[in-house]
């Protein structure tokens, strides 16, 4: 699949997810076969930019190419700099968050609160579009709630502004996280436009991805929470899509490598005190399918450092045999 002139090496892409899609874990997905890695969520408010959060999500030395940005915001010129400012870092692709379910951007009016107003979405991609030299993609929700669903009107007005690629996850705003993703919508998408269309929202496995690309006639999946502590999921559902056979789920020892090499990056990005912190979250999700998980995680959310953390890690998941399940 191309976006503008940049081509992809598969279709199977990593969803942006504030607090999780720092360098470390992109990588990793990458690694496994991940075509794209979208960076998280960067406010098109550059006196924010100072904040410890923010560089970090700034940080790209080191990263798979293409690297791609993602910006958030409702000022038309304010996302242009944006845009602008990251191009000029290194980034090759700018993604435009109208996605995003939080609260507290709704309430400013950007992510998906954005969809209310088609003439100012339409505003906000020509000046983005305008500003970089460099394939501007977007990423939106089927709509504000099930009673206004617009996104194959979106779709056009991307379209017609010059977006290069369009995400759809299969929820309105109001939906959040909750219920089941719905396809239908995506479908309407792809057949209302000619740019490529990635259909995200409930991928979780091998069979559901086949099934989404198959309904919606999309070019590509987004994989958002099913790849947390699973990054290999994108290899899983390449083989998959290939030769229709399901490769076997690693050994826990295997994981436990995984694990240890992904908390050494997060601890060399976030610093070893902070990076502590920003691990757990993931040792939970590495760690849930095997047997015993639940009083691991208690034990390990107590360690204060990093020799804590391996020993816990060494110590569970190297003597736990292949397939077994979470108590």
């Amino acid at each position: 699949m191309n976006i503008g002139e940049l081509q992809l090496s598969g279709n199977l892409i990593l969803a942006p997810m504030a607090g999780i899609t720092d360098l470390p874990f992109r990588n990793l997905c990458r690694r496994f076969g991940a075509a794209l890695a979208v960076s998280e969520m960067i406010s098109a408010d550059t006196s924010l930019w100072g904040s410890r959060k923010t560089q970090t999500r700034l940080h790209h030395e080191g990263e798979t190419p293409p690297v791609a940005v993602q910006i958030l915001g409702t000022d038309p010129e304010k996302l242009a700099l944006a845009a602008r400012i990251n191009v000029d870092d290194g980034a090759q692709i700018i993604d435009i968050n109208m996605g995003c379910p939080a609260k507290k951007v709704c309430k400013v009016a950007a992510g998906s609160a954005l969809l209310r107003d088609e003439r100012l979405v339409g505003r906000i991609l020509d000046a983005v579009v305008g500003a970089v030299d460099v394939p501007v993609t977007l990423k939106i929700r089927t709509g504000w709630d099930k009673q206004s669903i617009n996104a194959p009107t979106i779709a056009r007005i991307a379209e017609e502004s010059g977006i290069r690629m369009l995400s759809v996850h299969g929820r309105t705003r109001a939906c959040k996280f909750s219920g089941e993703a719905e396809y239908e919508t995506i479908r309407k998408v792809k057949q209302s436009v000619s740019i490529p269309v990635v259909a995200n929202g409930d991928i979780q496995d091998e069979k559901k991805a086949q099934q989404v690309l198959k309904f919606t006639g999309a070019d590509a999946i987004m994989i958002g929470r099913g790849a947390q502590g699973r990054p290999w999921i994108f290899r899983h559902i390449a083989h998959y899509l290939a030769t229709g056979e399901r490769l076997r789920e690693p050994e826990p020892q295997w994981i436990g490598d995984l694990l240890l090499e992904h908390l050494d990056a997060l601890y060399s990005l976030y610093g070893r005190k902070h990076g502590v912190r920003v691990a757990r979250k993931h040792i939970a999700w590495y760690s849930r399918h095997v047997r015993g998980s639940a009083t691991f995680r208690r034990k390990i959310n107590q360690a204060e450092d990093v020799q804590g953390q391996h020993d816990l890690i060494k110590a569970f998941f190297y003597c736990r045999g292949s397939g077994e399940k979470a108590a």
